[in-house]
């Protein structure tokens, strides 16, 4: 027997649970439900700043993956008790970088007003893929890449856009170098003999990172030696002059302003008129060394910058931004544009629009209102102000480096150029070899360990080295100072063979 009318199954909520969500979201939204949240985010800034807290958890791996453990919640809980959570469960296994003893990765102090900023990026949602998603924040954007792209040395045909980092800045200005020498790939592919990107051999990871993710492939990479660790001028002229002799395209060269493991900068203004002169493309990995445009004593380093047709800068490195914040800038914003030659008509609309929306030149398409903790530092602390701050940080690096060339136990392997040092714990009785190798490896995880301090390692020149990077202003000489003998105490406990 059929029904007269169709059952409706319904698979929304039950109305007394969808009434009590519905009316947790209202509680949730007002300022007394936000305050316990900046609070725990204020009061863990400040005991950082003290240093009175190690820097680092002593928990092992396993043991913070215990702590997490847990089935899936079904029922919500009281917000109170998921700040306490926080309090009681994530920041105590953070690492501290706003502490100043925290001297390793090229990850920042945030600036507290930025952090601030990140509450109300979150609560407007704007997605700064198309203009009519974000009005404001896409003129915003817009103007802050003005800003850079100026002190870049480029002109108003200038553009870019944020990204994630300098990894997807790299790739994004690779992506815009293929389009140039390769039109058709976007649609046809690389073919049987792409052409070869060419770097300096203490280039980031992200130039054979987009080499693969290009299709050219990461044995299309040539590598140029260095010279006091930066690119060799006279070898990447010989470079050049073989690839063109040997008849093989190059698509781009990529140089390096601020490396990872030295801090060291490329020379430009040798670079730039190689390039230009064979009508090569020249990225510039500017990722960290960039915000030294912004620094009256350093921003010679970055003489010739404006010869470039793509930069790199991450203002969440030495502008002191939260994560995430990298920039992709182009010295004519139709090559970032010709990158990217998709259609999406239920976004992109052509006419007016095309000027306007990122998205037509960046790889993200849902994209965060990140622009806006960069406006709101400058803002706040002024182009003069965060540029004091990159004096300071370069200030207690040297100051780091004239105290390491001052002791018997310790050896600079390079003078700073920026806020990396690189330098190793040499005590007398110790061949170099892999012996002091394997010491400076094991002196880093257990001082580490201690909650004293934290700093990194990495291989230069075939030899195990400790690595300092200063990234928190609060750091000061006198901490450097506690460094070195953290170290070597911990160094006489591990050669003693104490525990």
């Amino acid at each position: 027997m059929y029904l007269s009318r169709p059952i409706r199954v319904s698979l929304l909520p039950e109305p007394s649970v969808t009434e009590a969500i519905l009316a947790e979201l209202e509680r949730d939204a007002a300022f007394g439900a936000g305050a316990p949240f900046v609070e725990l985010a204020a009061g863990f800034l400040a005991e950082n700043g003290a240093g009175a807290v190690p820097v680092s958890p002593a928990d092992t791996a396993e043991a913070l993956a215990a702590r997490f453990a847990e089935p899936m919640p079904k029922a919500g809980r009281p917000l109170a008790e998921v700040v306490e959570r926080i309090r009681r469960d994530i920041l105590p296994s953070a690492i501290r970088l706003s502490h100043p003893m925290y001297l390793g990765h090229q990850v920042s102090a945030p600036l507290p007003a930025a952090v601030w900023s990140e509450v109300v990026a979150s609560a407007l949602n704007n997605s700064l893929a198309v203009r009519e998603m974000s009005p404001g924040g896409t003129a915003l954007e817009t103007q802050l890449v003005r800003w850079l792209a100026a002190l870049a040395g480029f002109g108003p045909e200038a553009g870019g856009t944020l990204t994630s980092g300098g990894t997807e800045a790299t790739f994004t200005a690779l992506l815009a170098a293929r389009a140039a020498v390769l039109p058709d790939a976007w649609t046809a592919g690389v073919g049987d003999d792409p052409p070869v990107l060419v770097a300096g051999e203490h280039a980031h990871y992200a130039v054979s990172r987009a080499a693969g993710e290009l299709g050219l492939g990461t044995s299309r990479v040539v590598t140029v030696p260095s010279r006091s660790w930066a690119m060799d001028p006279d070898a990447l002229a010989a470079t050049l002059d073989r690839l063109r002799a040997e008849g093989r395209r190059v698509m781009a060269v990529v140089a390096t302003a601020g490396s990872t493991a030295t801090g060291s900068f490329d020379d430009l203004c040798r670079i730039g008129p190689l390039c230009a002169e064979r009508g090569l493309w020249l990225h510039v990995d500017a990722a960290h060394g960039a915000s030294a445009l912004l620094s009256a004593a350093h921003r010679h380093r970055l003489d010739g910058l404006s010869l470039a047709r793509s930069i790199a800068w991450d203002p969440h490195k030495m502008m002191l931004v939260p994560l995430s914040a990298g920039m992709v800038l182009v010295r004519e914003e139709r090559d970032l544009e010709a990158a990217f030659a998709q259609r999406a008509p239920y976004l992109f609309h052509g006419g007016d629009g095309r000027l306007w929306d990122q998205g037509t030149r960046s790889a993200q398409c849902s994209r965060r209102f990140d622009a806006l903790k960069v406006w709101v530092a400058l803002q706040r602390y002024g182009a003069e102000g965060i540029g004091a701050l990159y004096d300071r940080l370069v200030a207690v690096t040297e100051a780091l480096h004239r105290d390491v060339e001052g002791r018997a136990d310790f050896q600079a392997v390079h003078a700073p150029e920026c806020n990396i040092l690189c330098f190793r714990y040499a005590p007398a009785g110790v061949p170099d070899g892999p012996a002091l190798d394997e010491l400076n490896r094991a002196l880093r995880e257990r001082y580490n360990r201690s909650g004293q301090g934290w700093l990194t390692t990495t291989m230069l020149g075939g030899r195990r080295v400790l690595r300092v990077t200063v990234m928190n202003p609060r750091s000061t000489e006198a901490h450097t100072a506690a460094l070195l003998d953290g170290l070597a105490a911990e160094g006489g406990r591990l050669l003693a063979g104490s525990g």
